[in-house]
């Protein structure tokens, strides 16, 4: 009896994972082969290998954008890196107060759509600013007003990189070298810096992608000084040159694929530096050191919400700089062009139908993938699928989606310009990270309850509901807050796929801006930021009770 249960649990795995097969490769894979077979085909259908490129390399405006893309991402590398580097050391390596505290408000910039930098940017040093005498005979609508925008969009994705590679340092070393005479300049260049190397290299690389690949903030703030990421929108939008802008979204998937290859080269590196016997690193109180760090990330934090609340401030003037009286005719969006109220609605609906499905099905494959003892090709097929999308940009992924799903050939024709492909695609672009999560949790939970089940008789999807559900329902809720809160911010993903019945928020702040109505813009950022904490603290709220409800076992 126990064998004919086992090889009926093993007919429903495979079951459930080939149809996890089709789904995965139906949103991820296939609209990228889309997109290379659109790069290296004409538009009679003929195969010309890489004629595309070789023609939009020739071009001399090719190597301008190429150029103004590897300064803008270089640069902002360069600050960023730096900074975010410094503001985790304070929180790793020091005893200032408010540790928890300066840690959230960094993260602030997640929770706001890369629009909301740039708009406060113009706001503050456009040819409106309260501080234009501050750029000179400069304009903030170029290559500056791009860095400032990108480096408060990028803060805190390199801030937990180097907050988790810092995190690795073993106690033990600094008790040897101080044992041995060694001063703290010393100890920082031989122990603290090389334990960090691996996640230094991997912050640099994902900031210069992230900065390279992004579309929102050089979209507002770049003015004439274009680069790659908007060279896709204007081919695509303007110019209707699907080829050209497929030519040029092979070209920024390089980089990206660099940055996955490197960084899971450099994640097995760094798993190996931990030995059975690692002590975790408690710094001391020293008072002249943590003063300083206090006040770095005081003014670290002060700037991100000065950039923060010049857009909230900004929604509510009646008109800037002339006119500073509060008003609520901003969020007035119905008398906007670009989008109504209709488009947050569309926001919260794409928000809780991504977290709800998104959730389900990332969870359900990593069950798969680690808990099933299936044929390891296919469960190899469902590794990669669920990885692809990290090495994929945004805009990127959004294209493929317009060749795909809009081909007369495709079945699912139908669904281009519904709600339902933005929620397919919003799914896709944020699959990876929510996987890891999930492979990270389920790692953690014993294979012995599964063992156990099974020797028993119990059906696993019992024990998947009764067990593994309540043990990982705190990385659960984590999971369906993340894509609910990038579901609400994203612009690069859903910029091709929206109809004039699906319309955004974030897309309406890309629209507003379009239009002249910045302090619409403004409001709709603000908004969506408003949203985006309020799920924040509400999930958090959530998973704390859960957590004391269903987590007591682990306090036994």
């Amino acid at each position: 009896m126990p064998r004919l249960f086992g090889n009926s649990h093993k007919m429903l795995f495979g079951l459930i994972a080939l149809i996890l097969v089709f789904f995965l490769a139906l949103i991820i894979f296939f609209p990228l082969v889309e997109i290379l077979q659109k790069s290296v085909y004409s538009s009679e259908g003929k195969l010309i290998y890489l004629e595309h490129f070789s023609l939009y390399l020739s071009q001399p405006n090719t190597h301008t954008l190429i150029g103004n893309s590897l300064l803008v991402s270089l640069t902002t590398t360069l600050i960023i890196v730096p900074i975010s580097f410094i503001f985790a050391y304070a929180l790793m390596r020091s005893c200032i107060p408010f540790k928890p505290l300066f840690r959230y408000l960094a993260l602030i910039p997640l929770l706001a759509p890369s629009l909301l930098p740039a708009i406060s940017f113009v706001y503050l040093f456009g040819n409106q600013g309260f501080l234009k005498s501050w750029m000179g005979e400069n304009s903030i609508y170029g290559p500056w007003g791009i860095i400032l925008g990108e480096c408060f969009y990028v803060f805190p994705h390199v801030l937990m990189i180097i907050l988790s590679a810092l995190s690795l340092s073993d106690a033990r070393l600094y008790e040897a070298a101080q044992s041995m005479g060694a001063g703290s300049i010393r100890k920082f260049l031989t122990i603290t810096l090389p334990s960090a190397k691996y996640g230094l290299i991997s912050a640099t690389m994902v900031c210069f992608t992230l900065v390279i690949t992004d579309f929102g903030v050089p979209k507002v703030i770049g003015g004439d000084f274009h680069l790659l990421a908007t060279e896709i929108y204007k081919q695509v939008i303007g110019q209707q040159n699907f080829e050209l802008g497929a030519t040029v979204g092979v070209l920024l998937l390089i980089p990206s694929v660099i940055t996955f290859s490197v960084d899971a080269l450099l994640q097995k590196k760094q798993r190996s530096s931990v030995g059975s016997k690692f002590v975790l690193y408690r710094p001391k109180p020293t008072r002249l050191f943590d003063t300083i760090m206090f006040f770095f990330c005081l003014g670290v934090v002060l700037l991100l919400l000065i950039i923060l609340g010049v857009s909230l401030f900004a929604s509510f003037v009646k008109f800037w700089p002339y006119d500073l009286s509060l008003v609520l005719k901003n969020y007035n969006f119905d008398m906007m062009d670009g989008g109504g109220w209709s488009s947050y609605l569309n926001s919260l609906q794409l928000a809780i139908w991504s977290a709800l499905f998104g959730t389900i099905i990332v969870f359900l494959t990593a069950y798969v993938v680690e808990r099933s003892r299936l044929w390891a090709p296919l469960l190899g097929l469902i590794k990669l699928f669920a990885l692809l999308p990290m090495a994929v940009p945004g805009l990127v992924l959004g294209l493929g989606y317009i060749f795909f799903f809009n081909s007369a050939t495709n079945p699912l024709h139908g669904i281009y310009g519904s709600l339902t492909i933005l929620i397919l695609c919003t799914i896709a672009h944020f699959f990876t990270t929510s996987y890891m999560t999930a492979m990270t949790t389920i790692k953690q939970i014993d294979r012995e309850f599964d063992d156990v089940a099974e020797s028993m008789g119990v059906p696993f999807y019992k024990t998947f509901f009764k067990v593994t559900v309540p043990i990982a329902l705190p990385s659960i809720l984590e999971i369906a807050r993340y894509y609910f809160v990038n579901a609400m911010t994203t612009v690069s993903a859903v910029v091709f796929l929206y109809s004039p019945q699906t319309t955004l928020a974030s897309i309406a702040v890309l629209n507003m801006d379009d239009a002249g109505d910045m302090s619409a813009a403004a409001a709709m950022a603000t908004l969506i930021v408003a949203t985006s904490v309020g799920i924040t603290l509400l999930f958090n709220a959530v998973s704390y009770g859960v957590s004391k409800a269903s987590q007591r076992w682990r306090m036994c």
